[in-house]
């Protein structure tokens, strides 16, 4: 009965999965992309109607809103017009902090304080003559009737990288729009925001305190009583994670970084898990976003690199026992080691979960690629069909790899950790 109920829980998932996100890709309410995926602006509607030519259904592109999904966003989209709006926090110079609600925007429809809502992400207007909320000027109309306010093409740089070029009207004048910014990316403004992402993290972190506060409780008013419950339940990862990953592999000192180890496993795999939900609070792509893993793997260096002894150090800069020509050809590979490890932690985690988003999504966007974008119904079926199949598949494997991922990442952590900290008295013998 138990396995009937987990299949019959994924198969659930998955409908719901295929549900949302067609009913979520097929929404282009605010974006600036018709729904194939194509940009398209005013004169060229209007280019078009003076032709006498019509307006052929192009092929759809689920690349934008693949794209769009796995991203981040400032407001957190629950179902068609409805999102939740998050708080936004940016910093400009000359400015200084600034704080507002993503609702001010209307789905992109307003500018702010010299920002607009570009997908969800908070964009700020090069330029921009006002801070007050002003409403922003159609580009265009599509056939289902929404309206686009931004405008995105591909333009070449100097150095002869393509790259995206998006633009708003306002008062029949053009504004460029800045890119999200980055701290050390040299932009005028930096954002503090809470986004979709920090959300799901936020969650995440209030979730683990009340698992694991409870089971600290329950173990305190029941000595020697067997566990039960949620507590009965978390119990076998806790022993599991202490005597099959933390003891052998930090060696006598594990209890000092256990907490770190099993905070990272129990992060990871509760953002996973929610990721795989896809309505609200879930679907939040924690994993996929590479700052999210640079953080978590530049925990484990410091953490790594703070806690080692002179064996360590010594292994790296003048290694016992070895020729000294080979000592100086090893030095600088074992210090490109110490940048190499915390590299291929975040990589490996944002490049595994990334890719489960993009096929469970690009699987979804079958329905639209059969169904020519409503306009072959049957089609569409077929397409929904195969889509709730294989997504069915990519959830169980989704869960596996939400968990082995979570998993690598501690077990790798205390491999580091178990190296950098190892006395090595059979080399002190000899």
């Amino acid at each position: 009965m138990k396995g009937l109920a987990r299949q019959l829980l994924i198969l659930l998932l998955s409908f719901a999965t295929t549900v949302v996100l067609a009913q979520q890709e097929g929404d282009t309410s605010g974006h600036d992309q018709d729904p194939a995926g194509h940009v398209e602006t005013a004169d060229h509607q209007a280019g078009e109607a003076e032709a006498g030519t019509p307006h052929a259904p192009e092929k759809y592109n689920p690349s934008p809103a693949v794209m769009n999904h796995i991203g981040d966003a400032n407001e957190f989209h629950i179902w068609g017009p409805i999102a939740l709006p998050l708080p936004c926090i940016t910093y400009e110079d000359g400015q200084g902090l600034s704080f507002f609600s993503s609702s001010v925007f209307h789905h992109g429809t307003m500018a702010h304080n010299g920002f607009v809502l570009d997908h969800g992400v908070l964009r700020k207007v090069v330029g921009f003559p006002t801070r007050d909320a002003v409403e922003l000027e159609s580009l265009h109309t599509d056939d289902d009737g929404h309206a686009h306010y931004v405008h995105t093409e591909e333009v070449k740089t100097e150095s002869g990288k393509v790259a995206e070029h998006k633009t708003i009207q306002y008062q029949g004048q053009t504004y460029t729009l800045e890119s999200s910014s980055k701290i050390f990316s040299g932009t005028s403004w930096i954002d503090f925001s809470i986004t979709k992402n920090v959300f799901t993290m936020f969650m995440a972190t209030i979730l683990l305190f009340f698992i694991f506060f409870g089971m600290k409780r329950f173990y305190a008013n029941n000595e020697g009583k067997a566990p039960r419950g949620l507590t009965n339940f978390m119990e076998p990862f806790f022993e599991f994670m202490r005597d099959e990953v933390v003891k052998p592999s930090i060696g006598p000192k594990w209890e000092r970084y256990m907490g770190l180890i099993m905070s990272l496993f129990f992060f990871i795999l509760v953002c996973n898990l929610m990721g795989l939900i896809p309505f609200f609070p879930g679907s939040g792509n924690v994993m996929g976003n590479i700052s999210v893993t640079i953080v978590l793997a530049l925990i484990t260096f410091f953490v790594v690199n703070f806690s080692g002894n002179k064996h360590y150090w010594q292994h790296i800069f003048w290694m016992p026992n070895v020729p000294v020509p080979i000592k100086i050809l090893f030095i600088p590979i074992e210090l490109a080691g110490l940048f190499i490890k915390p590299f291929t932690l975040l990589i490996r985690l944002f490049a595994n979960i990334t890719a489960g988003h993009t096929i469970i999504l690009s699987l979804v966007s079958l329905i639209f690629i059969f169904g020519e974008v409503g306009q072959n119904v049957g089609g569409a079926s077929v397409g929904a069909v195969v889509a709730f199949i294989f997504v069915a598949f990519m959830n169980l494997l989704e869960l596996l790899v939400a968990v082995l991922q979570a998993f690598i990442f501690a077990l790798l952590s205390a491999l580091y950790i178990g190296a950098a900290i190892e006395d090595h008295h059979h080399e002190e013998a000899h």
